[in-house]
Formats: structure tokens, sequence, C-alpha cells
């Protein structure tokens, strides 16, 4: 099972920085930068309603699932 984050498409889309999303969300870039790059193995209902709230999504839009291939 993986979980891809599509959170650079979405901020892509919206033309919006990703300081600009930390601020909006009150998370740190720092954080919001693992998230985006995947190096993260776990985020907040909380976080990820704000995201969805300030880019005007929905959660599947940023995350998707791909079984894996054996």
């Amino acid at each position: 099972m993986t979980i891809i984050i599509r959170l650079d498409r979405m901020l892509a889309d919206r033309k919006m920085q990703l300081s600009e999303l930390a601020e909006k969300v009150d998370v740190s870039i720092v954080n919001l930068s693992n998230l985006k790059t995947g190096k993260v193995r776990a985020v907040r209902f909380s976080t990820l309603n704000a995201i969805c709230k300030a880019l005007g999504c929905q959660p599947g839009d940023i995350l998707e699932y791909v079984e894996d291939e054996e």
C-alpha cells in the first residue's frame, strides 16, 4: 500500500506558495514541506481540514492511494 501526497500539484493549480499556505493554516513551512515531499508518517485531520479549506479542495485531491505491485 502506498499513499502519494499531491500537495505540490494542488499548490501549483492554485498558484500558491508553500509559505502562503503555511500562514493560512498556521502550520510551519518545515512541516508542510515534509508533508509535500512525503516524509511524514501521519497527518492530523485538523491539519488536513485546514489545508483543504485553504486550497478549496477535497482530501482525495491531496492524498492518493496506489496499490503496490507484487
